[in-house]
């Protein structure tokens, strides 16, 4: 009998199945894309030494396919190679969404780094156009320059800081949750930027 209880514990043991949780942690240094991201752009992402490049892809996001934490740490090397400056990312996204006109609403809240020529940077919720977003106007994107971001996220509250210091702060009273807000991406207009060094940590 002890035999046999041994033999039926081993064969449960054997038949679990390990399952990573949703919204498990990622992190990426850029030596390929492969399946872990979905292009929605046609060609605008590469990999290039080690680092992302995007380019004029105007508003089709590259998304992370694996969902990610809802209170999360985002955290991402950023550079811009155009005097436009333009750094731009989104968060808590539905992974699918793009622009199919000239107009684009996100499904996500969107991080703008020296946006609208290097005039404007802001957090969005979705729509980057809004009364609601929050805003600063220095500084600027220097071009070539190296910025480390920083993106806490603990239920409607968010804190971008840049190069460890504080950079903008937005608290939703309607957070986004849910099966269509779970996603990162890299977005652009047609500035060239890089990414590196990407770690999502949930918190």
């Amino acid at each position: 009998m002890r035999g046999l209880l041994l033999s039926l514990l081993a064969l449960g043991a054997a038949c679990t199945i390990e399952r990573a949780p949703q919204g498990a942690p990622y992190a990426d240094t850029f030596d390929s894309l492969g399946p872990a991201w979905k292009d929605t752009s046609t060609n605008s992402y590469s990999v290039d030494k080690g680092e992302l490049v995007v380019s004029k892809s105007r508003n089709h996001p590259l998304w992370l396919s694996q969902p990610i934490p809802t209170d999360a740490v985002i955290e991402v090397d950023a550079w811009s190679n155009s005097a436009s400056g333009d750094i731009k990312l989104e968060a808590w996204g539905d992974g699918k969404s793009f622009a199919t006109s000239t107009s684009y609403t996100a499904t996500s809240y969107v991080f703008i780094f020296g946006g609208w020529n290097n005039t404007i940077s802001a957090i969005a919720r979705m729509d980057e156009h809004a009364n609601n977003r929050k805003t600063r106007t220095d500084p600027k994107v220097e071009v070539g320059k190296h910025y480390h971001f920083r993106i806490e996220r603990r239920g409607g509250k968010i804190d971008w800081k840049i190069d460890g210091q504080p950079f903008l702060q937005f608290n939703d009273p309607k957070p986004l949750v849910g099966a269509d807000h779970q996603y990162f991406g890299f977005n652009n207009w047609e500035s060239e930027l890089h990414f590196d060094n990407l770690k999502i940590t949930a918190l």
